[in-house]
């Protein structure tokens, strides 16, 4: 234990010594506020969007006197022309969407890649929609029949049930979390490529090897100080995530009326997936940039660690997947996918601890591969 803690103390020297690894601890945690708040004003701005900047909507037909006051009614900014010169006013810009009208069958022209088409779209939905009601009024009523006898004989009511939570809300929260990882995997890989591959370019690790110290408390001592320096970027992420999401709940009118704050047991799941995930992507860090004869080429080696972190994650939580046994022992996914139901006030005891003795059982293995690269003179001095 001695030994190991004299490497540890030795390497947290060199990491605060070294700009490039505070740089990497403190300053990639910075953006995390930065994207919580950054997506919600984009949210807010999408959902808050004027109607007079989609309202211009074009027509290839000529509109009747109803249909023209129903337009103004619905604020929209019509224009009536020929296809030609309707089609050509929506090339230019000039209109978001237009109409064509066959008989009573409607066919809206738009574009899904443009953000202002789209919003017309549901102007022009409505605007058909209150147009088919008119039309059926009118027609009942010729026909002496009541038309809210036939037309309002069912009335709906939307009742949010889940009132701590909305898509926005659950989004940014689950986004900023997915931030913290990526940020730790960052901030683990500089410390692992430059205790590694640095020492064994530098010629230090030969020094080292030289001391009555074994192998084994040598790369303990190692996977300490990464994994130290992991969990500080992992907490001081955390904090900088609530902070904002604090701050953001009380600026933004998305989040009006809703607590956007994760629970306090989302907030201590999190510290344990802090804890862990810095203990296993260190090793894995370490592992992999001491195959590696150069500094250069283990940041190489490493580059793909950020991707995988973070995209697996970011996919299954577009495409909603729940956490099972299964996948909870599934690396890199658990750690998300158990926060994800945690959020949401889904807490599976079993998923937990299949999450923690599957991730102990990974960096055990780690750690035994480590040692017997550092046994290996092949690996060691680079031949």
């Amino acid at each position: 234990m001695n030994n190991i803690m004299k490497i540890l103390k030795k390497e947290m020297r060199e990491v605060f010594r070294d700009r490039k690894s505070l740089a990497m601890m403190l300053i990639i945690p910075i953006m995390i506020p930065l994207l919580v708040l950054g997506m919600s004003a984009l949210f807010e701005l999408q959902i808050n969007k004027d109607p007079e900047e989609y309202n211009k909507i074009g027509f290839t037909y000529e509109l009747s006197e109803e249909e023209k006051n129903l337009a103004q009614e619905l604020n929209i900014e019509y224009s009536e022309g020929t296809p030609e010169e309707i089609k050509k006013s929506y090339e230019n810009g000039e209109i978001y969407l237009y109409i064509d009208k066959d008989n009573n069958n409607f066919t809206v022209n738009y574009s899904e890649s443009d953000d202002l088409s789209s919003f017309a779209l549901n102007l022009a939905d409505t605007y058909i929609a209150s147009y088919q009601q008119m039309l059926q009024s009118t027609y009942l009523l010729e026909h002496d029949i009541d038309p809210n006898e036939v037309l309002n004989i069912v009335n709906t009511t939307y009742q949010i049930t889940d009132e701590d939570s909305n898509y926005f809300s659950n989004y940014i929260t689950i986004y900023a979390f997915m931030f913290i990882i990526m940020a730790i995997t960052v901030s683990a890989t500089y410390p692992a490529t430059d205790t590694t591959a640095g020492e064994k370019e530098r010629g230090t690790l030969e020094t080292l090897l030289t001391f009555p110290i074994k192998s084994r408390d040598i790369i303990i001592g190692k996977l300490a100080s990464v994994t130290l320096s992991s969990i500080i970027t992992g907490l001081l992420s955390l904090i900088l995530a609530l902070a904002s999401l604090a701050y953001a709940n009380n600026i933004f009118e998305i989040y009006k009326g809703i607590n956007i704050m994760p629970s306090i047991s989302s907030i201590i799941v999190a510290i344990i997936i802090i804890i862990f995930y810095s203990l296993f992507i260190s090793g894995l860090c370490i592992a992999i940039a001491s195959m590696s004869k150069t500094f250069k080429e283990a940041q190489s080696a490493l580059t793909p660690l950020t991707f995988i972190s973070f995209f697996p994650s970011m996919i299954a939580f577009m495409i909603n997947i729940t956490t099972t046994p299964l996948l909870a022992i599934v690396p890199f996914l658990n750690f998300t996918l158990i926060f994800t139901d945690i959020n949401a006030g889904n807490i599976d005891i079993i998923n937990i601890m299949l999450m923690i003795i599957s991730t102990l059982i990974y960096i055990t293995l780690v750690i035994v591969y480590i040692i017997r690269q550092y046994k290996s003179e092949k690996i060691l001095f680079n031949e």
